[in-house]
């Protein structure tokens, strides 16, 4: 596919015989979130010309306090998760623009912010549209499985 692993590994999954044009965007990491929603608002349109816009990344990735339980989740990760889920759900994106004001559930919850910003995109790009949250959870005490979608009307 010619694509990294973020986007190939839930394209494989959702079109697995799917031909279809892929165009992947890179993240300018120079700048902070209200950027990156920005740049969502600024794709919006290209969701009534029939483009899916696709984020793919976690809420909360933190690698190096990952356990093997799978019933197990942090303290800090759900309450992380937990916050960004009701911003969505209640769209306030300036919440989501704004995590860091989580304070300290934030900084475990989102360590490096590249995969928490596709979330910016999407939700930029959705405008006004409801969401919908399709999977939650935590995988291995610090990997958000949180997704959400957004249809027009």
């Amino acid at each position: 596919m010619g694509v990294d692993h973020g986007t190939w590994s839930v394209l494989s999954k959702v079109y697995p015989a799917a031909k279809i044009p892929v165009v992947q965007l890179s993240m300018d990491m120079r700048y902070g979130a209200p950027y990156h929603f920005e740049v969502g608002r600024k794709l919006a349109p290209l969701r009534s010309e029939g483009v899916l816009i696709l984020g793919t990344g976690n809420v909360v990735h933190n690698l190096e306090m990952r356990v093997r339980n799978a019933d197990f989740a942090y303290d800090w990760a759900t309450r992380f998760n937990d916050a960004i889920r009701s911003a969505i759900l209640e769209k306030k994106p300036e919440t989501l623009i704004n995590y860091d004001n989580l304070g300290a559930d934030a900084t475990l919850a989102v360590p490096t912010p590249d995969h928490y910003f596709p979330l910016l995109y999407v939700a930029g790009a959705a405008g006004d549209d409801d969401p919908k949250i399709g999977i939650d959870g935590i995988e291995g005490g610090s990997m958000s499985m949180l997704s959400v979608v957004y249809r027009g009307s």
